[in-house]
């Protein structure tokens, strides 16, 4: 019976009944060491009737060893493997080392587990519970989480229970469950029942030394009765408020260590090399055991203590404080011949990684062939993508080398490797330490590059600069590869500082001697040439550069580099090209598992989709990318997507839609920077109140985008249209008068039509009646109606409404006619509105809400079934929709369940036909 848990009990219940209906849930318990979390996922199975169950718990020592708590999770379930995606079966191979290539990137292994737990549910609801989830591995921490924040419509529930204060079990978003000490009247009660026969005086004494601690309350009475094993009684020892007082897990590990003392030696023996392993499994420690003269005989009395369960071929603690106990209150020679024993035990073919831990734990002192060891072990670490792990076991070698060389070096790639695992004061650190020691450039350019990335992520951007731009200076000669690498990844940190800082930049890159075949040149090449001070007057191409990047990279260039092209190439106004580039990364991403680099390529495929104005596409597109930024933990692209869907907002006229992103976007700034999407999140406001026929309010936000700090970023250059069109109606001109300039040339340096288009129909604005048809015909001419639907129109609208200034009403009804139908397909509300407002001016009959709307919206689909059931029509199955999605099979059903009654269909065939 749990006493005084009936809230937490209810939130319980209520996720299993969840589950049992399909609906997925999760929740994390927090709370003090003994507070009776164990108790409430054992509660959890006990109440799991007609569910599958998976459950697992972290252990102490296993940070050191990638997807360690996974796979111990998983391996009941491992028997699905096969019925997953290519893909993700692949991902979570190589994660557990059941294969050689490929890397088990945590977030696409996430995916996997999704998919594992729902197929290996079958049709009915799964629980699956992780104790200790505190000491799991980051790889195992990431994937996890990433599961839990999709559930959706799998039927299973996840229910996690961390320590306070310990471990890095951080999980923001999750629902949270905190458990808080019990009542004085529930801790009173599981005393009664559970402490045995004490007198009133040694209860009283409990009770307060408790603290309502459900642990404590059923061990501290043991030492009161004078038990065999039991810990000094409380009243021996100093009170809670006395002197000298012991913190209570202190206390309770000391109860746990009382009980152990008294049993046989060999039994220590045994339960110490059980507290030392990493794995549970029963042959591993008997093994071990045995050359410490153990047997399996000697199991028997801490099994009749109740201090282990053995289930199966595993050995379980009673309580993760009784393995603390034993191996923190052991002799350091009794620990040291554990881990030996563990090491001798263990197989170095099969099982190398866990023996150079258990070498390095029983290494006395610098030991340059278990630094050797502990090496590769980090090697392979990083092959599976495992980069806590990895600076973990680096860090570790260099402790024990006995080489300073060697010493530096490894604590470069432990730097490295927590950057890579995204642990920026731990790679900071590791960084520094390894600077001062290195003499080698190539080293502390290293040092230094990791240092860089850490300021670049805190938004540290003149800092960041600074040192990729030093070290590039130390191997500019020697590796001059890599210090393109390095001046590279400075060009994008300049683009946050503006002014002349990205011209700067570029001229170090140019200024290098790259070798022909470095997979970094092709983008060195393209970058200077576009951005440079010396940039040609033709801008190079997107698809030929990268096109020359993949063949010149041969499977070496850095995938982050691509992406970087998409960028520029939006902008250099090749919005087709950079379309065409991030389908490709995107769906090469989606396959591999890169989804670190996913939500940069969707950002800028949305943004080619608004130029193009395909508005729906752009709103999918982003929604999704917000979502994975979400669960990802990416601020930035949290903030940038935003913006993008307040942009689609402000084009709908959906006004809450569009404050209620903006707010998002523009809260995503950390100190005194600015939001990364505060650019984007401007342009939406100052169209959105364009759109209203509100010109000064339009005016003031787009200003803030001629500003020397942001003017060079792909919306505010994109902006300037608009800028000009508001003031024009607000009569000053001349305040839009510098940013048309600019505009004007980086339109005739794009060669677009489409730029060439909107040049036009901005003089057309600025120009004299005289002149004003002129331009606005030719610029019509050169627009294209279909791949950029929008601006066509709007400047059909303008030609319209100068017609019909001019008297020539009936000329006008037909551009207005024209505009107001493109409008309305586009769903661009406002500016239907407008449209139709100067139709009745000319005289014609409007009927008003005539917008046309998609299939989607008609239906009232949400932005996840309409992205799903455009699949479905597409021919795609319920599996190959969820990989693409990074969804589970079921979760597609359900919302094509959902989504088939709101269309009208009850099948897939008749899905093409709405949307094909």
């Amino acid at each position: 019976m749990l006493h005084g848990r009936d809230g937490e009990a209810a939130a319980i219940g209520a996720l299993l009944d969840g589950a049992r209906t399909g609906r997925s849930g999760v929740l994390v318990l927090r709370g003090a060491a003994g507070i009776g979390k164990t108790a409430l996922l054992e509660h959890a199975v006990a109440h799991a009737d007609g569910m599958t169950v998976v459950r697992g718990s972290g252990v102490e020592f296993e940070a050191e060893l990638p997807f360690a708590g996974l796979q111990l999770l998983l391996r009941t379930a491992l028997g699905s493997l096969d019925a997953l995606p290519v893909p993700q079966a692949k991902a979570l191979r190589a994660a557990f080392g059941l294969a050689a290539d490929g890397a088990g990137e945590p977030m696409f292994v996430g995916l996997a587990v999704l998919s594992l737990l729902s197929d290996h549910a079958g049709d009915g609801p799964l629980l699956c519970v992780v104790d200790d989830a505190q000491w799991l591995d980051r790889a195992s921490t990431d994937a996890l989480i990433f599961a839990a924040r999709r559930l959706d419509a799998e039927g299973i529930a996840m229910v996690f229970a961390a320590r306070d204060g310990e471990g890095a079990f951080t999980a923001p978003g999750l629902p949270e469950l905190r458990l808080d000490a019990l009542g004085e009247d529930a801790a009173a009660a599981l005393l009664s029942e559970r402490g045995g026969a004490l007198s009133d005086t040694a209860a009283k004494r409990v009770l307060s030394e408790a603290q309502g601690n459900p642990l404590a309350l059923l061990e501290l009475p043991l030492g009161l009765r004078g038990e065999p094993g039991a810990a000094a009684s409380p009243a021996a020892s100093p009170g809670i408020d006395g002197p000298g007082a012991l913190p209570l897990t202190s206390r309770l590990q000391m109860a746990f260590h009382g009980r152990v003392s008294h049993l046989p030696q060999a039994t220590q023996a045994l339960l110490l090399v059980a507290a030392a392993d990493h794995t549970g499994e029963l042959g591993t420690i008997l093994r071990a055991s045995a050359r410490l003269g153990a047997a399996v005989a000697d199991l028997a009395p801490a099994q009749d203590s109740g201090l282990v369960v053995v289930d199966g071929d595993s050995v379980r603690f009673r309580h993760p404080l009784v393995r603390a106990a034993i191996h923190q209150r052991a002799p350091l020679s009794e620990r040291l011949a554990a881990h030996r024993a563990l090491a001798e035990a263990a197989d170095p073919v099969r099982d190398p990684d866990h023996r150079a831990w258990h070498l390095a734990a029983a290494a006395t002192g610098p030991d340059e062939a278990v630094a050797t060891a502990l090496e590769d072990t980090a090697g392979r670490a990083r092959e599976r993508s495992g980069y806590t792990a990895a600076a973990l076991a680096y860090e570790r070698a260099a402790r024990l080398s006995t080489d300073p060389a060697a010493r530096t070096g490894r604590l470069v790639r432990a730097a490295e490797s927590a950057s890579e695992a995204g642990e920026i004061d731990r790679a900071r650190g590791f960084a520094e330490l390894a600077g001062r020691a290195a003499t080698d450039p190539a080293l502390r350019a290293r040092t230094l590059h990791v240092r860089a990335l850490a300021d670049f992520w805190q938004g540290d951007f003149p800092a960041a600069h600074r040192l990729l731009t030093e070290g590039a200076g130390l191997v500019a000669t020697s590796d001059p590869a890599r210090a393109g690498g390095m001046l590279v990844q400075a060009a994008h940190t300049a683009w946050y500082l503006g002014g002349d800082v990205v011209a700067d930049t570029l001229e170090r890159l140019a200024a290098l001697d790259l070798p022909a075949d470095a997979p970094i040149r092709p983008v060195a090449d393209f970058l200077t040439r576009a951005l440079g001070r010396a940039a040609s007057s033709t801008p190079p191409a997107l698809d030929e550069a990268a096109a020359a990047a993949r063949a010149a990279g041969d499977g070496r260039l850095d995938p982050r580099d691509l992406v970087m092209l998409c960028g520029v190439g939006l902008t250099l106004g090749q919005d087709a090209a950079s379309h065409a580039l991030t389908s490709a990364l995107i769906a090469e991403s989606r396959d591999s598992g890169g989804v670190g680099r996913l939500t940069t390529l969707m950002f800028f495929h949305s943004e080619a989709e608004i130029f193009e104005s395909r508005y729906d596409d752009a709103h999918a597109t982003a929604s999704e990318a917000l979502r994975i930024s979400r669960d990802t933990g990416q601020a930035q692209w949290v903030s940038q997507l935003s913006s993008v869907l307040a942009h689609v907002a402000a084009v709908r006229g959906d006004e809450e839609g569009c404050r209620r992103h903006v707010d998002e976007a523009l809260s995503g700034g950390t100190g005194g920077a600015m939001a990364p999407g505060a650019p984007w999140a401007y342009w939406a406001q100052g169209l959105h109140e364009l759109g209203l026929g509100h010109p000064q309010s339009a005016l003031d936000r787009l200003a803030l985008l001629t500003e020397a700090t942001v003017r060079h970023h792909i919306c505010a250059t994109r902006s300037v249209p608009d800028l000009l069109e508001a003031a024009v109606r607000l009569g000053t001109p001349e305040r839009a008068e510098e940013p048309f300039a600019r505009f004007t040339a980086w339109a005739d340096r794009s060669g677009q039509d489409w730029a060439r288009a909107l040049v036009l129909r901005c003089r057309a604005l600025l120009a004299p009646d005289t002149e004003a048809e002129r331009l606005f015909t030719a610029a019509l001419a050169a627009h294209d109606p279909h791949r950029r639907a929008m601006e066509s129109a709007r400047t059909a609208l303008l030609y319209g409404e100068w017609l019909r200034r001019a008297r020539r009403k009936s000329e006008a009804r037909g551009r207005l006619r024209t505009a107001l139908d493109t409008f309305e397909r586009l769903g661009a509300r406002p500016w239907a509105d407008r449209a139709r407002s100067e139709l009745g001016a000319s005289g014609a009959s409007v009927t008003v809400g005539q917008e046309s709307r998609s299939a989607a919206d008609e239906a009232g689909l949400t932005p996840q079934e309409s992205q799903i059931v455009r699949l479905a029509a597409q021919g795609m199955s319920n599996k190959d929709i969820a990989a693409q999605l990074f969804l589970s099979p079921r979760t597609v059903g359900y919302h094509l369940y959902k989504a088939y009654p709101k269309l009208g269909v009850v099948s897939r065939g008749e899905l093409a036909a709405l949307f094909g």
